[in-house]
C-alpha cells in the first residue's frame, strides 16, 4: 500500500476507477513548473480542477489491505488555488470487504500547502479493506495532490485506533447501544460519531474516558426500527487524522404477534378453556414466554396471565359476560413482547341464580286483590342477563285448589311491585316469587295472605220457607252461594 508516486501508478497496486468523472493524474516535477502557479512540485499524484464543473469526481483506490496488526496508513495532501477559492474537497472513503463505498471518513478542502493526515483503521482478520482517495470538483481551478502514502506497521501518533465493535441486537422500538472503545486519547475537539451503512448516523450519547491511553464512547440509535439495521462503525476525527473501527451489525427483530386468534376449548359460568393457537406468528422467536390478556368487552377491566402451556383454563370470571382474549408472545430482550393477537370474543355462560327473592311483602289488600313488594335485586343476584320473575299463588275456590302463575316485569325498578287481581274476596292465598335463568331457579318465602271481605251474593230465593202462626211468622233460608266473609247480619 506503500507509494511515493516515483514508478509508474501500477507498480503500487493502485488504480483509477472506470465509474468517475475525471482521472488523477501521476506527476513527476523534480522543479516546480514556471507555467502552473500554484502546483508543487516533487512526484504525486494531482486533480486538475481547472475547466471543470462543479460535482464532478476523481477517485484514486489504493490496494486491498488485510492487516490483522495495528498499523496506521500515512499520507500527504494538497489543495491549491491561485484565486484563494477552494478548487474542491478531498474525501477519503474506507471501503470493506468490496462492498459499498459509504460516506467519508475524513475529508478537507481546505486550501493549504502540503500537510500529513492518518488513518486509523481497525478491521480484522478474515476482513479486507480498501481506501479511495476522491477530489469533488468546485467549479473553481486549482489543484488537489496526495503523496507519500505509507502503512506503517505502528500505532498512528496522532489518531486513537478502535477495539473491535461488537454487534448488537434489539427488540424493535428500543435504544441500541454501541460500546466503541478506543486505544489512544481524546479531546474536546475531536469528532465522534457512528456511520452507517444506507442507514442513519448516531451521535455520539456518552464518553468516559478512562485514561491517556483508553476510553469508550457511547452511541445510541433511539427507537431502533427494522430500517435502521446494518452496518456501523465508530468514526473519532482527530486534529491529526481519522480513527475508524471495524463494521458491526445492528440487528432489529420485530416482537412475535400471533397471526390467528386463540380457539375456545369449552366455556363455563366462571371459566373459559382456550388453545392459544400461537403457533403462527408475525414477527421474530425465538419465544420464550406466553401471557393470556382478557378484558371485558365494556369497560376498563383486563387482566394477564402467564402461561406454560398451549392450552390454559382462565378462571374467576362473571357469568354471562363477554370477554376479549388475546394472546401475547415474549422473545428475548428488552421490549421483546408483541402488541396482543387478534382477539377471540365469547361469553361466559350464565350461573345458577345466586338466591330467591327476599323481603316478599304486602303493599296492599283488597278483597279481589293483593299487591305485594319485595327486595330489589340485581345481576349480583340474577347472575345472568336474561331472566325471568314469576308471581306463584295458590288458593281454594268451589273446593278445589286453583294454582296460577304470572310473569312480573317490574324487575327494575328500585321499588318493585306485582298486583294479583281476580282473586275471590275472603279468601287465604299463597304467595311466592321464582326467579329463574337459563341454568337454574330460585324461590323466595311462601307468604299467606287473606283477601278482604266483600258483599255476599243473594239469599237463593227457592230456599226461603215460612210458617204461620197466631202471633207471629217464622221463616228460614240458606246461606248465601257466596258469603264472601261471615255473616253478622240478615236484615228481613
Amino acid at each position: 500500500g506503500c507509494c511515493t508516486f516515483d514508478e509508474p501508478l501500477g507498480s503500487c497496486g493502485y488504480s483509477q476507477s472506470d465509474e468517475d468523472d475525471l482521472n488523477w493524474d501521476q506527476v513527476n516535477a523534480p522543479v516546480k513548473p514556471s507555467s502552473g502557479q500554484g502546483m508543487p512540485s516533487g512526484s504525486f499524484m494531482l486533480v486538475n480542477t481547472s475547466g471543470r464543473f462543479a460535482g464532478q469526481k476523481a477517485h484514486l483506490l489504493m490496494p486491498h489491505l488485510k492487516e490483522n496488526d495495528t498499523h496506521c496508513i500515512d499520507f500527504h495532501y494538497y489543495v491549491s488555488s491561485k484565486s484563494g477559492a477552494s478548487p474542491g474537497t478531498l474525501n477519503v472513503y474506507v471501503k470493506v470487504n468490496d462492498g459499498p463505498v459509504g460516506n467519508p471518513v475524513w475529508n478537507t478542502s481546505i486550501t493549504a500547502t502540503w500537510n500529513r493526515a492518518e488513518l486509523a483503521i481497525s478491521t480484522f482478520w478474515p476482513n479486507f479493506y480498501q481506501v479511495v482517495f476522491e477530489v469533488v470538483t468546485s467549479g473553481h481551478p486549482g489543484y488537489v495532490a496526495i503523496d507519500e502514502v505509507k502503512v506503517l506497521g505502528h500505532p498512528c501518533t496522532k489518531t486513537p485506533h478502535f477495539l473491535r465493535l461488537q454487534s448488537v441486537e434489539v427488540n424493535a422500538g428500543q435504544f441500541a447501544t454501541f460500546q466503541c472503545t478506543a486505544s489512544g486519547g481524546t479531546d474536546s475537539s475531536d469528532r465522534l460519531w457512528l456511520q452507517g451503512i444506507y442507514v442513519r448516523d448516531a451521535p455520539l450519547k456518552d464518553i468516559k474516558v478512562f485514561n491517556t491511553r483508553r476510553f469508550v464512547a457511547l452511541f445510541s440509535v433511539v427507537n431502533a426500527t427494522k430500517r435502521d439495521a446494518g452496518n456501523y462503525r465508530c468514526i473519532i476525527q482527530t486534529e491529526g487524522g481519522v480513527g475508524v473501527s471495524n463494521y458491526a451489525e445492528l440487528i432489529v427483530k420485530e416482537p412475535p404477534v400471533p397471526i390467528a386468534p386463540p380457539q375456545l376449548s369449552s366455556v363455563g359460568a366462571t371459566y373459559l378453556w382456550i388453545q392459544l393457537n400461537a403457533n403462527s406468528i408475525n414477527g421474530d422467536g425465538p419465544i420464550i414466554q406466553r401471557e393470556v390478556e382478557y378484558r371485558t368487552s365494556s369497560g376498563s377491566w383486563y387482566d394477564i396471565q402467564p402461561v406454560d402451556s398451549t392450552s390454559y383454563k382462565i378462571g374467576h370470571l362473571d357469568p354471562d359476560t363477554e370477554y376479549e382474549i388475546s394472546v401475547l408472545l415474549t422473545r428475548p430482550g428488552e421490549g421483546g413482547t408483541g402488541s396482543p393477537g387478534p382477539a377471540l370474543k365469547t361469553r361466559t355462560k350464565c350461573a345458577d341464580p345466586m338466591r330467591g327473592p327476599r323481603r316478599l311483602e304486602v303493599v296492599e289488600i283488597r278483597s279481589r286483590q293483593i299487591t305485594i313488594c319485595w327486595e330489589p335485586f340485581g345481576y349480583n343476584v340474577t347472575r345472568c342477563h336474561q331472566y325471568n320473575l314469576t308471581v306463584h299463588y295458590r288458593y281454594q275456590a268451589g273446593g278445589q285448589e286453583q294454582v296460577r302463575e304470572e310473569v312480573s316485569w317490574d324487575t327494575e325498578s328500585s321499588h318493585p311491585q306485582h298486583t294479583i287481581t281476580n282473586l275471590s274476596p275472603y279468601t287465604n292465598v299463597s304467595i311466592k316469587l321464582v326467579l329463574m335463568n337459563p341454568e337454574g331457579r330460585k324461590e323466595s318465602q311462601e307468604l299467606v295472605v287473606q283477601t278482604d271481605e266483600d258483599v255476599p251474593s243473594a239469599v237463593p230465593l227457592e230456599s226461603i220457607q215460612g210458617s204461620t202462626f197466631e202471633e207471629k211468622i217464622f221463616l228460614q233460608w240458606r246461606e248465601p252461594a257466596q258469603t264472601y266473609g261471615v255473616i253478622t247480619l240478615y236484615e228481613v
